[in-house]
């Protein structure tokens, strides 16, 4: 990935890829948005097979496709806060709008870039719709522990400076303040999708439930045995690009 657009004056890197259109041609973009890394030094890898679901999402269904990593994650700049992800996604997805071709843009997100995701489109309501897949309703787990975390984020690479972060009490407060379960009933009556693994051992299935209904009409799919990492599932796969299929049919039939 190389650096592509900046974010609170840091460089975050991405990876574009596009569809053959006309010259002329508009066609929906999307931006994808990895999690939250586990595995000590996960962070160097955090959207290390996203391109490859990007590529797939622009050949066969023709959208010009953003995958990025958050601040602190792969090529890019930074340290990781939540308020400061949040931040990253907004950018990315006024980044993209400006991408010649792109007509209106939707949002994606993975796990932590799930709920990252519906919070952004609370925000920003130029963001047309929301995949959320795995995604936490909240954050009170990180809340109720902040050091915990904080200690973990540095030993998984998200968090390279010692004097990171320079004040604690803020960087601990957006745990608490930041809700994808509050943002999702914000976002209606946009289109979003829930989709979760019923096998999920990270984030409950219970909190796709709790999404769903705070949003009122969400798309709510449940993978029966999924697990948490539902990028690597194809069933999961599949039901997003059939998603996204729709989302670009009824977004031209509004043209």
């Amino acid at each position: 990935m190389e650096k592509l657009f900046e974010s609170g004056g840091l460089g975050i890197a991405g990876h574009l890829a596009r569809p053959r259109i006309a010259p002329g041609t508009s066609v929906p973009g999307l931006v994808i948005s990895h999690g939250f890394p586990h595995l000590r030094g996960g962070g160097r890898i955090s959207a290390q097979s996203f391109p490859e679901l990007a590529d797939r999402i622009a050949t066969e269904l023709g959208w010009v496709v953003l995958v990025f990593t958050f601040r602190g994650c792969g090529d890019s700049d930074g340290d990781f806060s939540l308020g400061g992800w949040l931040e990253d996604l907004l950018a990315a997805a006024r980044w993209l709008r400006g991408v010649d071709g792109v007509r209106d843009v939707w949002a994606c997100g993975f796990g932590t870039g799930g709920a990252l995701a519906l919070c952004a489109a609370a925000r920003d309501p130029a963001i047309r719709g929301v995949a959320a897949i795995a995604a936490p309703a909240d954050f009170d787990d990180w809340a109720g522990h902040p050091r915990r975390l904080l200690q973990h984020a540095r030993e998984v690479g998200i968090i390279h400076r010692a004097s990171f972060p320079p004040a604690f009490d803020v960087w601990a407060r957006e745990l608490r303040d930041i809700r994808g379960v509050s943002c999702a009933a914000q976002v209606a009556p946009r289109p979003v999708l829930v989709l979760h693994g019923s096998d999920d051992d990270v984030v409950p299935v219970f909190d796709a439930r709790v999404v769903a209904d705070a949003h009122g009409d969400a798309d709510l799919r449940i993978i029966e045995g999924g697990p948490h990492h539902l990028r690597h599932d194809p069933r999961a796969i599949a039901v997003l690009l059939g998603w996204l299929d729709r989302q670009r049919a009824q977004a031209s039939a509004r043209v």
